[in-house]
Parts: structure tokens; sequence; C-alpha cells
């Protein structure tokens, strides 16, 4: 049940701050509901924060301490505007999707992520570098859940869990799984590291 507006108001919802480098305002935003004017407001505001604080401090936070700003390009979803999408071919999963990573209120599924790039990397995508590269990457650094990529700007759902199953998905070819969940890479650590040994030097966050 939505929280009253006494205890919650969209302005006061939008300044928690989610973690060292996020807060919550930046996830809100939706041209689906700005267009179609239905209200992107968590029906469980403190689950969503809660989760999406995991998200940001676990996730987040380290790809912005190492690459720099990272874009979101499609953060938090109500139910009732994921579903709208959903139902009107939007790009977005049904609300029951097990992989469906941008509802981050539902009681009994504890998840939280959304779609980000990753502007150091979309230019060298651009110019041709293997998306892979970028993927293996985040395997071999970051605890997330899953990371499912796409042929615009390189982006990417990558989304949080208690457990880290990381499995990485893409719409970009060689399309479909490239890791499968609680699974090792096909690709060895050394042959994995040559494909970003190039990158900047990863800045992880201690957490506490």
């Amino acid at each position: 049940m939505r929280k009253p507006a006494s205890m919650w108001s969209l302005e006061t919802l939008g300044r928690v701050r989610l973690s060292k480098y996020f807060y919550m305002r930046e996830f809100l935003y939706s041209e689906i509901g700005n267009i179609h004017s239905i209200p992107n407001i968590p029906d469980n505001p403190d689950l969503a924060i809660e989760r999406g604080s995991a998200f940001c401090t676990n996730l987040l936070d380290p790809l912005e301490e190492t690459f720099g700003r990272i874009g979101v390009r499609s953060g938090y979803r109500s139910p009732e505007l994921n579903r709208f999408g959903n139902e009107n071919r939007l790009n977005c999963a049904r609300n029951d999707y097990p992989l469906e990573c941008h509802i981050w209120d539902f009681a009994d599924v504890e998840i939280a992520g959304a779609s980000i790039a990753i502007p150091w990397f979309e230019d060298q995508y651009a110019a041709g570098r293997d998306w892979r590269d970028l993927a293996y990457w985040l395997y071999d650094h970051l605890p997330f859940a899953e990371a499912w990529f796409f042929p615009k700007l390189c982006a990417f759902n990558l989304s949080w869990r208690p457990e880290t199953p990381r499995r990485l998905d893409s719409y970009i070819a060689p399309k479909g799984t490239l890791v499968k969940a609680f699974a090792d890479p096909s690709e060895p650590l050394s042959t994995r590291q040559k494909r970003y040994a190039d990158f900047p030097k990863f800045r992880g966050l201690k957490i506490s």
C-alpha cells in the first residue's frame, strides 16, 4: 500500500540519497510515465529505498568510481507503469518475468536494477570494440545478479539480488547467454583479463 502523502511526498522521496553517488530522483524519471501520465511512485517506498540502496552501493558506486559518470537510462518502475509498458510493447518485460529488475518493491521478489550506460565504454563500442570486454570485466569485478546487454549505446540491464548468480546475456552478436547463472565462463580468467587490460584500475568502495 502506498504511504500517505504526509509520510512520503514525491519531493522527499526524490531527495533520498541511496549511496555515495546516487539519489532516488535519478531512478524515478520515465519517458513512458511522462508521455502517458502514469505516476512512477513506489507502492512501498521504504522497500524500494532499501533495495535501491543495496543496488547502488554494491554495483553502481564502484562503476562510477572506476569509469566516471554512469548514465541511468531506465531505473525504478512502478508495477502499474511497467505493466502498461509491457502491454503496449514499450520494451518492458512482464511484471512476473523472473529477470524483471525495474520493480524494486515487490515484497516477495528481492531485486533492484536499472538500465545503464557507461560513456567511457560507449565511445569504444561505437568504434567497434567487443561488448564482451565489458561483460567479462563486470563478471570478474562485481557481485551482480544479472547483466543483459543491448545494441544501443552498449547499454545494459544490471541487477542486484541478495545472491549473485552472475548471469550474462546479450542482444548484441553473439546473441544469447554468455555465462549461465552459477556457472563458470567458457573463457579462462587469463583470457578474460587480456580483453580488459586497458580498462581503468578498479576502484571499489569499502562497504561497512
